[in-house]
């Protein structure tokens, strides 16, 4: 079995003042609500440790066990000053016979449980993976002033998504060494274990599983949680 740290610390700057995008109503159920839904129906993890902001643990954990009644959280622990902190507190409250560790990002809501199954299959037999979908558009690395330097090859690119799923061993020695100061801060795990030379394996994920991040991701968020629910009632004529 794996066990997961849902990353729920961030202090959503890009949304808004005073906004916690976790907690915002998405399908009338609250974003992260949604995001652990995913983990509690999968088949590969026993248990989960949720990363909250300093403060906020115990309204996290009234929530999560009582209000949304969620059987596998494990602790509630106050997160960083980065996600890479955050994460690194997660892993400190993992027990020691953790195998796999799963890390998720909790303003990702459109996770299913299939892809948190697959993406630890491969960690299983690769040691570190992660969920990413091919890039569709062109893309372009731009100077300072603005003015194209080149253009990537788009078939060996991808847009990287969680869950990603690693060693527990391999995690915490990739974040023991950056936070010693051989590795460079990261935007996601995979990075931290890239740095010491490890192989991750790239899982096929989904262009439904986005990040909210913004007023305008939250739009989009909406927008597909309605088609979501119209092709499940009309599973007869829709496809999705």
């Amino acid at each position: 079995m794996a066990r997961a740290v849902v990353v729920a610390a961030g202090r959503s700057r890009r949304m808004g003042e005073g906004i916690n995008k976790q907690l915002l109503s998405l399908a009338g159920r609250p974003v992260l609500a949604h995001s652990l839904a995913a983990l509690e129906e999968s088949s590969c993890i026993e248990e989960y440790v949720l990363v909250v902001g300093a403060g906020e643990t115990e309204k996290f954990a009234a929530l999560v066990r009582g209000q949304w009644g969620c059987r596998k959280l494990a602790r509630v622990v106050p997160g960083g000053l980065t996600r890479q902190d955050s994460v690194w507190e997660g892993l400190q409250v993992l027990p020691a016979d953790t195998q796999i560790v799963v890390v998720h990002d909790g303003a990702r809501p459109f996770l299913s449980s299939q892809l948190v199954d697959k993406v630890v299959a491969q960690a299983r037999r690769w040691g570190a993976a992660t969920l990413a979908v091919p890039v569709k558009d062109t893309v372009k690395r731009v100077n300072e002033e603005g003015f194209v330097l080149d253009t990537l090859p788009r078939e060996s690119l991808w847009l990287t998504q969680t869950p990603q799923a690693f060693s527990f061993s391999l995690l915490r020695e990739a974040h023991r060494r950056a936070r010693g100061g051989k590795g460079a801060l990261a935007t996601d795990d995979a990075s931290l274990v890239e740095a010491m030379g490890c192989p991750v394996k790239v899982v096929e994920g989904s262009y439904m599983n986005i990040k909210i991040t913004t007023p305008e991701d939250l739009v989009l968020a909406r927008a597909l949680a309605q088609i979501k629910e119209i092709a499940e009632k009309h599973a007869d004529w829709f496809w999705l």
